[in-house]
């Protein structure tokens, strides 16, 4: 008898495109063939972080689960799921507890003592490249701010913007 699963997608930003998704949900698909999987259902939150668990089809997936239709949620990788570990591991045993299991396509990760360590690794590191991009971010926008630098956002009244620099707008000061 064949396992059913349904593909949980998600991209962060507002930069990234439906090439994101579309990059996702062929190599869920080709992971499935290959596993003789029955894709149910496709999750995709589209311009959303991975750092909390305010995703309306994240969550859909999870309510959907206590129905028992399907036995594994396949992602492209683990840091799709969650970029947290208190959320991956909190929703991953809630799907537990549906008899559901958290797959990637691209992480090759056993069921067996090796597989939870590697598991751990990933999703620690997961949460560790988002805090880090985060502190290089904010470290990039103080510098910019510093150096008198526009880093974006609405421009205060009476100024303009040139070379990525606050100019006096004459007309309105």
């Amino acid at each position: 008898m064949k396992q059913t699963a349904v593909i949980y997608a998600r991209f962060s930003s507002h930069g990234q495109t439906e090439q994101s998704i579309e990059g996702q949900l062929r190599e869920c698909y080709e992971y499935a063939k290959r596993n003789d999987l029955i894709i149910l259902h496709e999750y995709i939150d589209r311009a959303l972080s991975g750092t909390n668990d305010k995703r309306p089809e994240f969550q859909q997936m999870i309510e959907d689960s206590k129905k028992r239709d399907f036995n594994y949620v396949l992602v492209y990788q683990l840091d799709r799921f969650a970029r947290n570990r208190y959320d991956s591991a909190t929703y991953k045993a809630k799907l537990k507890k549906n008899n559901v299991r958290v797959i990637s396509a691209k992480e090759n990760i056993t069921t067996d003592a090796s597989g939870v360590l590697m598991e751990s690794v990933l999703e620690g590191m997961a949460e560790y490249y988002s805090k880090e991009l985060s502190q290089k971010t904010k470290r990039g926008m103080k510098e910019s701010v510093l150096k008198g630098r526009w880093t974006g956002g609405y421009l205060p009244y009476g100024y303009n913007i040139s070379d990525h620099k606050f100019v006096v707008n004459e007309y309105e000061a």
